[in-house]
């Protein structure tokens, strides 16, 4: 998007005197056979030539001809190497060929030439931010700025480098003014849409998103970001229905066939997601996350084989994927593999050494594999990360039980009922106290009168 934005400066970047290039036109077309013509004349020497050069150059520029255009601009230049414009134009052209080091020696040259270019600093800060230099790519937009307070397109650079920077209220603020400038500026809603969706307001996200398709729309990206922002809510429905219109507009949307996938996972539409996280792997076989979601579905559906091939395809990807490893070892403790289950369990906690989830379903294997003392252990080491984990209170109450050791059990059996139930849990685990001493104490009952009537009829 930022590239495809910095086209619409290339016609601004001339200084009065060369706008009256006699073969400049808004037609790309025409001023290439107007200035061929002049060029192909003969009558034209020193400046009027390198005007010529740079009107055909601007043009070619236009049309996405960069060789070319780059090639009459070194004519331009070697006519004339004075032309501040000339260097601007140049630099444009090789800004488009991600040629970044060039673009910016004549972005520099142009502003040598006249430091009140403000377009050059305007696209020198594009290329910056190309470059991931977002700390140069904002003071050059404050100059351009400065030289120019209504370049709506520099306020939205700007906003574009403060979103990267992660800081999106001052990125909302410039987009902001962009629109101000510009009302019809549908990429400047879209760009605030996504501002806000990363600061979880999805509300207002929405509501960026839908100016921007009423500007636009034809624009696939601003119904597949309204669509994550509506899933995001919980609104699979509407999410599914925008992620469906952004494939009608781009069938090769491999990011909306994955996040359709998601919906319908979400929805507990296995099939369905299998289908779309398969068309979004025929687009893109890279796509990690798809492969590895993929996973998830067959293992709903309790194909636990092929959710395995899935995950350690994931792996091969990502060997650092530590949720793969987890996945992993679910599947392989529901196909009652324990041992292999808890490979991968110590995987994943090498990778995420504070997640209570491993803990847990190594815990689990322990269990399964009669190894109680390292199950509580694991259980231990879940409840220390998440004390309000209701499942691992429960089977910690189960390996206890197993040991003998009773009183533990019945106190993780309370905890897990007040977790799961509140005061109805309370009110259960004193119910089943009372049981337990009520049956201890008839049962002591029981034996105290069976001795004293042995005692009598001994006697």
């Amino acid at each position: 998007m930022m590239a495809l934005l910095g086209g619409f400066a290339l016609l601004r970047g001339q200084t009065q005197d060369e706008n009256r290039n006699p073969c400049r036109s808004e037609d790309p077309e025409r001023s290439i056979q107007t200035c061929s013509a002049l060029i192909q004349s003969s009558r034209e020497t020193g400046t009027n030539l390198a005007k010529a050069f740079y009107g055909r150059g601007s043009a070619y520029a236009l049309k996405g001809d960069y060789e070319h255009a780059i090639h009459d601009y070194d004519q331009a230049l070697r006519l004339n190497p004075s032309l501040a414009s000339v260097f601007y134009g140049r630099g444009w052209a090789y800004a488009h060929k991600a040629d970044y080091n060039h673009a910016i020696q004549d972005y520099d040259q142009a502003l040598r030439l006249n430091s009140s270019f403000a377009d050059a600093f305007r696209e020198r800060g594009l290329v910056y931010t190309h470059e991931n230099n977002y700390d140069h790519a904002i003071r050059d937009y404050d100059q351009a700025l400065r030289l120019n307070p209504s370049d709506n397109l520099a306020f939205f650079n700007r906003g574009l480098a403060y979103a990267h920077q992660g800081d999106y209220d001052l990125a909302i603020q410039d987009y902001n003014q962009a629109v101000r400038l510009k009302p019809n500026f549908p990429e400047a809603f879209y760009a605030q849409g996504l501002a806000y969706a990363k600061k979880r307001d999805d509300d207002r996200a929405i509501q960026h998103f839908d100016q921007a398709l009423h500007l636009n729309p034809n624009d696939a990206n601003s119904f597949y970001e309204r669509g994550v922002a509506y899933a995001d809510k919980g609104d699979y429905d509407r999410g599914i229905a925008d992620y469906e219109q952004a494939l009608s507009l781009n069938p090769s949307f491999a990011n909306a066939h994955y996040s359709l996938g998601i919906a319908y996972l979400q929805k507990g539409d296995n099939e369905r997601a299998i289908q779309e996280f398969d068309q979004a792997l025929r687009l893109n076989p890279g796509v990690v996350n798809a492969t590895y979601s993929r996973g998830m579905a067959y293992a709903n559906k309790g194909d636990y084989d092929r959710a395995i091939a899935d995950y350690e395809q994931a792996l091969q990807l990502n060997p650092s994927f530590a949720n793969a490893y987890y996945s992993l070892g679910v599947a392989y403790e529901r196909k009652g593999d324990y041992d292999r289950a808890i490979g991968d369990f110590d995987q994943a906690l090498r990778l995420t050494p504070n997640d209570a989830d491993a803990f847990y379903g190594r815990g689990l294997a322990y269990a399964r594999r009669g190894y109680y003392d390292s199950a509580i252990q694991d259980y231990g080491q879940a409840l220390r990360i998440n004390s309000s984990y209701a499942a691992v209170f429960y089977n910690r109450s189960r390996a206890y039980m197993r040991k003998g050791d009773y009183l533990r059990a019945i106190a993780d059996h309370g905890h897990f009922l007040w977790l799961k139930f509140g005061i109805l849990g309370i009110t259960i685990r004193l119910c089943i106290l009372a049981c337990v001493v009520a049956l201890a104490f008839g049962f002591k009952f029981k034996w105290f009168r069976k001795g004293a009537i042995s005692g009598v009829t001994g006697n």
